[in-house]
């Protein structure tokens, strides 16, 4: 009887193994990820001077002119700070969906709590709150890339900046900050590629007239960026272009009879160049940019305003910089160094107010230069880090003149700051 039964259960699904009706398909795969990345972070840091800052002392510009006291004889900016700070901690998320028309997705949100603004004069602060930093998708084909929303200013280049222990990543002497942005990047060959970014200003924008932002959104056109890259195995360089057109008023700001309209625009150009060069022992990069109203970047410069028939017009004041980051790939200790300029170039043509960074109190008195000189040491276990860092700011101040550059004799005043950094990645 058991044989029986054995021959008919085997007939029955040799039965079924033939028949036509279709099987049920195999589950789609997921075709979403999602990952989760970022950072504790805590900074430690003692100032021997005052400086020029954002967000609590926490990024030091380049050190404030001297300000004597006239009941001591005595410079009130010559006197240490100290400051604990952990809100540059960060938290980020990455995700990837399906193809979409033939490329590969992927999108970015990232976040840390710097906040946006600071008044010392007020308690108007945002210190400590969320700041939006990345918010952007990309598509990628085969030779082209598209990024939409906001992510580094183009002439922020993610692999080549410096690797300094202060969150500054090198600022004064090297652009920083985040636009919204539309970008395209073609791929020429394997090596060499070139993109094309058009962005609005945000964070960190050009001081003047008008509120925040204003400048920007007057303009019809965004600023435009172009630039071309080599990526090889060790080498990696490219060089751009940035024009910019901000138009700060739509009106003179007058009333009554005297009020007119304007349409009257601080225009700008700017160029630069890196690279980078790195081995198994050692990592070199190197930045340089010449231009005007690098304001929005964390910049010395602006533009410079004068008025003509109750309607005033702008010129922009030129800025140049470079820097020098020399770096070991040890993987647990890692010592670097770290130099860079920035020098005031002033205007083309004359003024009677400027709107930038590096001017005094009362606008008479200018940041000439400002050079940079910093040592630090990686020590790494896992992704447990403590880097301490020895950093010297030098900055020549001096009366302004009507074009917003330096003349006559210069006042040299230094700041030297001592930093430990400790980060916990994930």
């Amino acid at each position: 009887m058991k044989k029986r039964y054995f021959i008919l259960l085997a007939a029955i699904a040799s039965f079924k193994g033939y028949s036509q009706t279709p099987t049920a398909a195999a589950p789609a795969a997921n075709d979403y990820s999602i990952s989760w990345y970022g950072f504790i972070r805590t900074d430690y840091m003692w100032d021997t001077r005052k400086s020029a800052q954002v967000r609590e002392d926490h990024l030091n510009l380049y050190p404030l002119d001297k300000s004597i006291n006239a009941g001591d004889g005595k410079d009130a900016n010559a006197v240490g700070q100290s400051n604990f700070l952990s809100v540059v901690s960060r938290l980020g998320v990455k995700v990837k969906g399906p193809d979409v028309w033939g490329a590969k997705v992927s999108g970015t949100l990232e976040g840390d709590f710097f906040g946006n603004f600071e008044n010392a004069s007020t308690s108007t602060t945002t210190v400590g709150l969320l700041r939006l930093r990345h918010a952007y998708a990309q598509l990628d084909w085969k030779k082209t890339s598209l990024t939409m929303g906001q992510t580094w200013y183009p002439t922020f280049i993610p692999e080549v900046f410096p690797g300094v222990a202060n969150f500054s990543t090198g600022i004064m002497f090297n652009p920083f900050g985040w636009a919204s942005q539309v970008k395209l990047k073609q791929n020429l060959s394997k090596d060499l590629s070139i993109s094309f970014t058009a962005y609005k200003e945000r964070e960190f924008t050009t001081t003047g007239p008008g509120t925040q932002n204003s400048a920007s959104i007057n303009s019809a056109i965004p600023s435009i960026n172009t630039q071309l890259q080599y990526k090889g195995k060790n080498l990696f360089m490219g060089a751009g272009i940035e024009v910019k057109s901000l138009q700060p008023r739509t009106d003179n700001g007058l009333t009554g009879s005297a009020k007119k309209n304007t349409t009257e625009k601080a225009n700008s150009t700017s160029i630069f160049g890196y690279g980078k060069y790195s081995n198994d022992d050692i990592t070199i990069k190197a930045y340089g940019i010449s231009g005007g109203n690098l304001f929005n970047m964390v910049m010395l410069g602006g533009y410079i305003g004068s008025t003509t028939n109750g309607i005033e017009s702008y010129e922009a004041t030129k800025t140049s910089a470079f820097w020098i980051d020399i770096a070991s790939n040890g993987k647990s200790v890692a010592p670097g160094i770290f130099f860079g300029r920035t020098q005031n170039n002033g205007a083309d043509k004359t003024g009677t107010v400027a709107y930038g960074r590096g001017i005094g109190v009362n606008g008479s008195r200018m940041v000439d230069n400002v050079w940079r000189l910093s040592g630090r040491i990686d020590f790494k276990k896992n992704k447990f880090r403590v880097s301490p860092e020895l950093e010297l700011t030098s900055a020549d101040w001096g009366a302004a003149d009507a074009y917003g550059k330096v003349t006559g004799a210069l006042t040299n005043v230094s700041n030297f700051r001592t930093m430990i950094s400790c980060a916990y990645t994930f």
